[in-house]
């Protein structure tokens, strides 16, 4: 049997992004996907996640100056630092 995750960019648009969680776990899903969080606090999406009991099971990596025509940061060598300040880590 199918398994499917809510897409919370795609769907649920006629509610704020953060309340979008609380709408796919009525609406069944089990998991979530989403393009570019980064504008939310990840400890804020941790937490949506961790009361409707939902998994995350992707989100798109930074695309960069999306009205430059950048479409993935993580890409180039030049900015992979760019990348590391969004989401932290190491390459």
């Amino acid at each position: 049997m199918p398994r499917f995750a809510a897409n919370l960019s795609l769907t649920f648009n006629e509610l704020d992004f953060l309340d979008r969680f609380a709408a796919a776990r009525r609406q069944g899903f089990a998991a979530v996907e989403y393009l570019f969080p980064y504008a939310y606090p990840k400890r804020e999406l941790a937490l949506r996640l961790k009361n409707e009991g939902l998994q995350q099971v992707l989100f798109n990596a930074p695309p960069g100056d999306w009205e430059r025509g950048e479409r993935g940061i993580g890409r180039s060598a030049g900015t992979r630092g760019r990348l590391q300040e969004i989401v932290g880590g190491s390459p």
